[in-house]
């Protein structure tokens, strides 16, 4: 087993079968974000009174926390089918076509990764989404003629770890627009539960609560986790995990107590001792660790400001206090002078 423990939220492709398996199978049992599933059910039963499709939905937050689950939560709770696709996969506007002209009404679209869809084809989906027709372009040249086909009414669901990437127009046509937050412990540990029942594993209380503090509040590493444990216990505990047991699995795993891997305290080491600590640009602190400037936007940095050890400024990132004293390193001036002023 490898010693070093893969926990990007990243959803990979050998893992997608079995996250499918975890994922709830109504909104009733999906646990946290209560504040959403609240809004989301006041607006399932306003369309169904209605029997209107959705309006376009956007849900925007770090990656792992339930943005594909609740799409296809939203679709069993409407009684629709969905199509799943994501931004980089739509490179074309034909793409695009194909799929919008074979929903039906209300049938849901769920985009992951919406940020990245391409300017032609953002432009292709205004018409599609606000009035519900595609213009297609038959022909080239001076002899072009535009085509416009109605479509049925469907809704657009659409997920993104950086809505800041996306445009404007492209906000302002969606209905609903919900940040999604990490996950408290104690539901963390629910999940932990839940998902252990369906994997058939055998893990008492205090396991679980050393799972969930170290599981960054994201439900996908969580899981991933839990079956990393599962493989330890199996072979060196006779397949019951323990407190004892997960603590052994976790630091062979490299995951300390907060849930950090050895990418997070290389990325904390290089920022406090290449670069005192900061401000640096991202683009620099990308090249310091070899590492690409968009996974540490999206992947490292959302936790690590969660649990306030970075800052982001104008002039670049910033190590806080908190930080140095966890790597226990001596505070660089800039610290030290602020904690003079205090």
């Amino acid at each position: 087993m490898s010693k070093k423990a893969d926990l990007n939220p990243d959803l990979k492709e050998k893992d997608s079968g079995l996250e499918i398996t975890l994922r709830p199978q109504n909104l009733e049992k999906f646990i946290g974000q209560d504040k959403l599933k609240k809004k989301l059910r006041i607006f399932i039963e306003a369309a169904k009174k209605r029997k209107d499709p959705l309006e376009h939905i956007l849900l925007y937050g770090p990656p792992g926390l339930g943005k594909t689950t609740l799409a296809n939560l939203l679709a069993k709770e409407m009684g629709v089918n969905i199509r799943i696709t994501s931004g980089p996969a739509l490179e074309r506007a034909g793409d695009l076509a194909s799929i919008l002209t074979s929903l039906e009404r209300g049938d849901i679209l769920f985009i992951d990764e919406v940020h990245r869809l391409r300017k032609v084809v953002e432009e292709t989906l205004y018409p599609a989404m606000e009035d519900f027709c595609l213009d297609v372009v038959i022909g080239r040249g001076p002899a072009a003629k535009t085509l416009r086909l109605d479509l049925d009414r469907f809704t657009i669901v659409a997920a993104t770890t950086r809505i800041g990437l996306l445009s404007s127009p492209m906000r302002d046509r969606f209905g609903f627009t919900q940040r999604l937050d990490f996950y408290s412990d104690k539901n963390i540990e629910k999940i932990i539960q839940q998902s252990a029942r369906v994997l058939k594993i055998e893990i008492d209380s205090s396991g679980t609560r050393e799972l969930a503090c170290r599981s960054r509040g994201t439900p996908r590493i969580a899981n991933r986790i839990l079956r990393r444990v599962r493989d330890f216990a199996q072979v060196e505990a006779e397949g019951i995990i323990t407190l004892q047991v997960a603590k052994e699995a976790l630091k062979m795993l490299a995951v300390d107590s907060l849930g950090l891997t050895q990418t997070d305290r290389l990325f904390l080491k290089a920022l406090a001792e290449k670069h005192h600590g900061g401000p640096v640009g991202i683009e620099t602190l990308a090249a310091t660790i070899s590492e690409d400037a968009e996974t540490i936007e999206a992947v490292y940095e959302p936790y690590l400001l969660q649990v306030g050890f970075l800052k982001r400024t104008p002039r670049g990132r910033l190590l806080t206090k908190k930080a140095f004293d966890f790597l226990d390193l001596d505070l660089p001036e800039y610290l030290q002078q602020e904690k003079m002023f205090k």
